[in-house]
């Protein structure tokens, strides 16, 4: 903490005495400091934006953090997914637009590796925690302390747990808390009434509206947001603005192949998420558990911008509907349980200037001490979250040897992946077979992705993108049928599977001497067509052997 103290607040008596003995050290190292910061070419890259250059030097470290722990992973069911998008360009696919597929087609087509993979959405981490800062500094009406607000709204940025999972794998979300942030900073200058009269402020705009619509469909939110705040900034003759209309349709122009693509696939992805977004049985706990959960993974430092606001000029407190508006969404949605934790990333990124706004305020009263213990509570929270990750929850999720319908240590469904495309990949070789298949689809964007290019069926009933990707499996067909111990199914024999399957191998995943799962494989032959897939009933069971 002392080494952030020098750029948030006033330190401590004690350390203001030491400070005046060693001024001349100090300085001297200021002045070193300083050279290094802008003649580095990272750092320098935080100097171009006059960030504070203790916190630069703590992004880079996160960058760092973020790399090595990326570098050691196996890729999550999503990002595996993701990845295939772009293994399998389109103008859109069966869950989402096709933005988190298409910014990754030059990767994989160099055929990268996973750390060189994850490198995009390390730098759009980065790139959303500098606008987190510019946004602040414009907000900030108090010029002297700017600076130091702007500190503090990047450090509750860089103090959520879960905005480091999407700083290390590339889902939607991650794209969508950039464009978000482009979009409130660009909605700012917007406000202003001789930016408004010009045609190039408009044409950003339209192309990070249509840039957002490619990464997730619920940028139509902060889209709604940005609505909000020019008619509250220029009324309803907003509307006879000619470049407002000029940007809708530049916005639309990009989005567009999202609307082909549908209209060819009789609009499947929007109701798969009409669906999705439905839910069930709407119940009030639902809600808190939602809320609950929101703090745990977001952190209480980001809900100071409840008190942020008030000290924004009120003209510009109308941003703060890039946040009211989705979480009300979500949270309204979470109670009928079709709401999940990282929806809200976007909305949390942008309050993150008004957090930062009052939590310079705090720390310059009697609460600097409850921030800061809040602040080190929440990266001893993150550090914590990535060494799990990286150990795969060990040594505390101990050894795993039985089999279980849903997976006990979620931290082991990121480590044994490769390893298991890889004998996948040998065993069919060996037994002359020409897929793979699974019967779940979690299972099988993992395994699409390791044991390329061989076709990955999904053998369920449930219609997803691997059904236009591969097909069905065709009746009589034979396969290499694998089986992960973290999500145990019963060999599929006749009359809902195989006429025959025959056990091959194991391989047994250990990560720090600890046993994380297993994978059996099987040459499974002459398939049903008639899938019914059920997981383990004697789930529980040790392993054999």
């Amino acid at each position: 903490m002392g080494f952030l103290w020098g750029g948030l607040a006033a330190p401590p008596k004690a350390v203001r005495a030491c400070s005046e003995v060693n001024r001349g050290n100090t300085e001297q190292f200021r002045l070193r400091a300083s050279y290094f910061f802008t003649n580095t070419t990272l750092l320098s890259f935080f100097h171009r934006f006059d960030i504070n250059w203790r916190l630069a030097v703590l992004l880079v470290v996160v960058s760092i953090v973020h790399f090595s722990v990326g570098a050691v992973l196996g890729l999550s069911v999503d990002e595996a997914h993701y990845l295939l998008y772009a293994a399998h360009p389109a103008l859109s696919y069966f869950d989402h637009p096709p933005m988190v597929g298409w910014v990754q087609i030059p990767l994989v087509a160099l055929n990268a590796p996973e750390a060189v993979l994850r490198l995009v959405p390390q730098a759009l981490w980065l790139a959303s925690a500098v606008l987190v800062y510019r946004i602040t500094v414009r907000l900030s009406g108090d010029a002297a302390r700017a600076a130091q607000a702007a500190v503090w709204a990047t450090l509750a940025f860089a103090a959520a747990p879960l905005l480091h999972v999407l700083g290390i794998g590339l889902l939607p979300d991650t794209l969508l808390v950039f464009w978000s942030l482009a979009i409130a900073a660009q909605t700012l200058r917007l406000m202003e009434t001789s930016v408004a009269q010009r045609a190039g402020p408009w044409l950003l705009m339209g192309l990070l509206l249509g840039l957002a619509g490619l990464s997730k469909y619920t940028a139509i939110l902060p889209a709604a947001a940005m609505g909000v705040c020019m008619l509250l900034a220029h009324g309803w003759a907003v509307l006879r603005n000619k470049y407002l209309w000029v940007a809708a349709v530049l916005a639309l122009a990009l989005v567009s192949p999202v609307l082909v693509w549908n209209a060819q696939n009789q609009w499947v992805s929007f109701h798969y998420q009409a669906q999705h977004g439905a839910g069930g049985a709407w119940s009030g706990v639902h809600v808190l558990r939602f809320l609950g959960l929101q703090v745990l993974a977001f952190g209480p430092l980001l809900w100071w911008g409840a008190w942020g606001v008030h000290a924004v000029a009120r003209g510009q407190r109308c941003l703060l509907a890039f946040f009211v508006i989705p979480f009300a969404v979500f949270a309204w949605m979470s109670g009928g349980g079709s709401s999940l934790p990282h929806w809200t990333a976007p909305a949390w990124a942008v309050l993150a200037p008004f957090a930062g706004i009052a939590l310079a305020r705090s720390v310059q009263s009697r609460g600097r001490w409850v921030v800061g213990a809040l602040l080190a509570l929440q990266l001893a929270a993150c550090a914590a979250l990535l060494g799990l990750m990286a150990s795969a929850g060990q040594p505390w999720a101990g050894s795993q040897q039985r089999y279980s319908a849903a997976p006990t240590n979620p931290f082991a469904d990121l480590h044994g992946w490769s390893e298991a495309g890889q004998k996948a990949s040998t065993l069919a070789a060996q037994r002359g077979l020409t897929s793979v298949a699974v019967q779940n689809w979690t299972l099988a964007s993992r395994l699409g992705w390791y044991v390329r290019p061989l076709p990955v069926y999904a053998l369920d009933d449930r219609f997803d993108q691997f059904d236009l990707w591969a097909g069905d499996l065709p009746a009589g067909g034979n396969t290499l049928l694998v089986d992960w111990s973290q999500m145990a199914y019963t060999v599929p024999l006749a009359p809902h599977g195989f006429a025959s399957c025959t056990w091959l191998d194991t391989l047994p995943i250990e990560r720090l001497s600890a046993s994380l799962s297993r994978f059996d494989f099987y040459d499974c032959r002459a398939w049903s067509g008639k899938p019914a897939p059920q997981l383990k009933i004697d789930a529980g069971a040790t392993y054999p052997g």
